[in-house]
């Protein structure tokens, strides 16, 4: 069952590359290169927890953290986050968006799991 959330078209709408991700507790596993264009991302959430994958263009900064301290600050990220998909259950699901040439990271931004290991960096060419 594929399901769409987040930021970025629906899986209705995609046509371009279809891209593989798999995430657990701790680890994301992607591809290192996509091209640009439409991508949609084929997460295989393999739990045992809710995740989410949120795609954030590269400007070179360290990710700004909340007050919380353990979570990434999105909100202070603006045009920079290209799309995502919003906590989801084990399974899979798909979201899809369209990426400039560049570097991103993938990361999941639940509480601790960002800077538990939970990200990677993906350049689009």
């Amino acid at each position: 069952m594929l399901a769409a959330s987040g930021c970025g078209s629906t899986g209705a709408e995609h046509a371009g590359k279809e891209v593989d991700v798999s995430v657990r507790d701790f680890h994301i596993k992607a591809p290192k290169h996509v091209p640009t264009g439409d991508v949609s991302f084929e997460v295989y959430n393999r739990g045992p927890d809710h995740h989410e994958l949120i795609v954030i263009r590269d400007d070179g900064k360290k990710l700004p953290l909340r007050g919380d301290a353990l979570t990434v600050d999105e909100d202070g990220l603006g045009p920079a986050v290209a799309g995502g998909l919003e906590p989801q259950p084990p399974g899979e699901h798909l979201v899809s968006m369209r990426l400039k040439k560049g570097r991103y990271w993938l990361i999941c931004n639940m509480s601790g799991h960002y800077l538990g290991g939970m990200d990677r960096d993906l350049e689009v060419r």
